[in-house]
């Protein structure tokens, strides 16, 4: 009986340490990554761009079987985003 209490409490003494571990290193981790919360200052300038068709050119090639495909255009579309472009510095 006291041998199985013994081991019962060893048993909860290490799960509660496992378990502070695993805390504790995920709270280091999280700590430790980058953090970026910085708003545009005034020196940026964004824009939201709807989505849009826009030409992309493809460049000749010559395939596999050694067959000449000359260059084309083609169109691709562009979702919506956003475009922030810096001011140079004065």
């Amino acid at each position: 009986m006291i041998n199985g209490l013994k081991r019962a409490a060893a048993l909860g003494a290490a799960t509660v340490a496992l378990t502070a571990g695993a805390v504790v290193g995920t709270v280091g981790t999280a700590s430790a990554a980058p953090h970026d919360h910085r708003r545009p200052t005034a020196s940026h300038h964004c824009v939201q761009v709807a989505g849009h068709w826009a030409r992309q050119w493809h460049p000749a090639f010559r395939d596999r079987h050694h067959r000449w495909h000359p260059g084309q255009w083609t169109r691709v579309w562009r979702p919506a985003h956003q475009e922030c472009h810096r001011s140079p510095r004065s």
